[in-house]
């Protein structure tokens, strides 16, 4: 070979090595292009996770940032719960529609489960071939490629990041799994700060709710609306969709259900409970605040579970030794976290203390109002009485200079008239001075005073009362009982279906006969609706002689009458 024909061909080997080198330089510089873009993806992906603090955002931005970076189809992040169960679960790259038809999201079963009992990563080329898979359910996509991680916020493993389906049928590869894993711990600081954004904005709603609570307690609300608030706060704070007030009965072991709020609260509102078989009876024993992750089927609530239904995660808490706070989620809804349920003893505490007031401001009344009665009583007795007794003794020797036969007559019906109202003033100081008697409050009045107190909780304000005639001399005792069993089953009617925001009570005994009356200004009787109670109040009316009438009042609303002879019961 001439010379040139070597040289010739050492150029030709040469241009080739070259291209060879800058051929596998291109490869180098494009790998290196891609790590740099893909690291520059994986700085984007924490800061825009780490920019939100809503929880619900920062899961969802997650795992659309995981998605992207390791170039798959599908994603999830999965919520560990209790027992090892799956709370949320966040899929990406399903619609709504696919979703609505494949049913129930995962609740930690199968594969899904694995991480979470072994919280390590897990990459595999064909997930259906690991011991733990347990296949898909009807309508689910086909996946083939996984990778998983955990995400741990400090030392507790939140959930865990699911990858499916690398996109162009490859598997996922060690640099998948340190990106994903690099944005994992991203997503574990992003997680706590979310939840410490939304632990300080809960302690400041509850710190407004007491503000509002204690502004209440200090103008003199009446006891009603304090619990209203209350429970209206504490459903808002909790997201909760039902609230209730349960206030011990005294002298049995009964509560009786004094404020019902939101989904099926009609199913709670005005009932007599026993302590036995309820959640708040569990937190009265002394177990303090007590939760329950479906109360249609715990356990412990063994009367009535029905009135439960379509009710999901419950927790109530004790007021003292008053009664008891619940609150409860819908079904399906996740349980309540301690973040949110930590300040609910203070709270309901708050509300023991308004009911211990509402009593102190009470006795207060009811002593002033005492003095009063012996007050008006001292002066009916000493001034008007006597001024009566001495107008008819003038009356009466009158009589004798007078020859007009009419004129006598007139006379004689004055002073008849005179007695008559001199016995209707004595029975008016006895139910006055009732208090002082053996039996306090054994009269008619006072005891029918009580029955109308009684009903205020119930009602949410004070109804207005009437009593006319002698209701504590000529009522006999067992009437009395009837009337006062009528005029309670009266105004709870009017707190369960009238919806109104005033009533007037009346008691009237006139010409042998007893009225009872309730006007209320609600929504009226609904055509159609259950008469259970007055029918009640009609069989009572009849079996003493009496009638029950009922239609519509002045301004709308109900008006109920209830009559019977004063002879009917004796």
């Amino acid at each position: 070979m001439h010379e040139g024909e070597r040289n010739s061909a050492a150029g030709q080997l040469g241009r080739l090595r070259l291209d060879e080198l800058l051929d596998e330089l291109q490869v180098r510089i494009n790998a290196v292009r891609g790590t740099r873009d893909r690291l520059h993806s994986l700085l984007e992906a924490v800061l825009s996770v780490g920019r939100e603090l809503d929880l619900p955002q920062v899961l969802r931005g997650i795992v659309e940032a995981a998605v992207v970076l390791v170039d798959a189809e599908y994603g999830a992040l999965g919520v560990i719960g209790q027992g090892e169960k799956l709370s949320e679960f966040l899929p990406v790259g399903i619609d709504d529609e696919l979703r609505a038809q494949i049913g129930d999201l995962p609740s930690g079963h199968g594969l899904l489960g694995e991480l979470i009992r072994h919280p390590d990563a897990l990459r595999l080329p064909e997930l259906s071939e690991h011991p733990a898979s347990s296949g898909f359910p009807a309508h689910h996509p086909p996946m083939h490629s996984f990778l998983g991680v955990p995400i741990r916020v400090r030392d507790e493993v939140f959930g865990n990041l699911y990858l499916t389906e690398k996109r162009g049928g490859a598997e996922f590869d060690e640099e998948d799994e340190s990106v994903l894993a690099t944005l994992a711990v991203a997503a574990g600081v992003a997680i706590e700060n979310a939840r410490l954004y939304a632990e300080a904005r809960l302690r400041e709603q509850w710190l407004a709710a007491s503000a509002e609570f204690t502004a209440g307690l200090l103008s003199g609300m009446p006891e009603a609306r304090v619990l209203e608030v209350m429970v209206e706060r504490a459903k808002e704070i909790t997201s909760a969709e039902l609230g209730l007030v349960d206030l011990v009965e005294e002298g049995s072991d009964e509560l009786r259900g004094v404020l019902a709020l939101g989904k099926r609260a009609e199913a709670h509102r005005g009932l007599r409970v026993p302590r036995a078989g309820t959640l708040a009876g569990v937190a009265l024993t002394g177990q303090g605040l007590v939760t329950a992750e479906d109360v249609s089927s715990d356990p412990r609530v063994t009367y009535q579970p029905e009135r439960w239904k379509g009710m999901g995660p419950a927790v109530a808490v004790p007021m003292g030794e008053r009664g008891v706070l619940l609150l409860a989620r819908g079904s399906g809804r996740p349980p309540f976290s301690s973040a949110e349920t930590a300040p609910l003893p203070g709270f309901a505490g708050q509300a023991a203390l308004a009911l211990e007031l509402a009593d102190r401001r009470r006795d207060a009344e009811q002593v002033s109002l005492l003095e009063d009665r012996d007050r008006i009583a001292r002066d009916l007795h000493d001034l008007a009485i006597q001024r009566l007794f001495a107008t008819g003794m003038t009356l009466q020797s009158a009589q004798r200079f007078v020859d007009h036969p009419e004129a006598g007559e007139r006379l004689a019906r004055a002073v008849d008239d005179l007695d008559e109202t001199i016995k209707i003033i004595r029975s008016t100081i006895f139910g006055l001075r009732a208090h002082e008697a053996k039996e306090p409050g054994s009269g008619l009045r006072v005891r029918a005073v009580r029955v109308v107190e009684g009903a205020v909780t119930a009602l949410g304000f004070t109804p207005s009362l009437r009593m006319e005639g002698l209701l504590d001399t000529d009522v006999p005792r067992a009437l009395a009982d009837e009337v006062l069993a009528v005029l309670g089953e009266a105004l709870t009617n009017t707190a369960r279906h009238a919806r109104a925001s005033r009533a007037d009570v009346s008691l009237v005994v006139r010409k042998g006969a007893l009225t009872v009356g309730v006007v209320d200004n609600g929504v009226g009787i609904a055509e159609g609706g259950r008469r259970s109670g007055l029918r009640n109040l009609a069989e009572r009316a009849q079996l003493l002689g009496g009638e029950l009438t009922t239609g519509a009042g002045p301004e709308g609303g109900t008006r109920l009458e209830w009559e019977v002879p004063l002879s009917g019961l004796k």
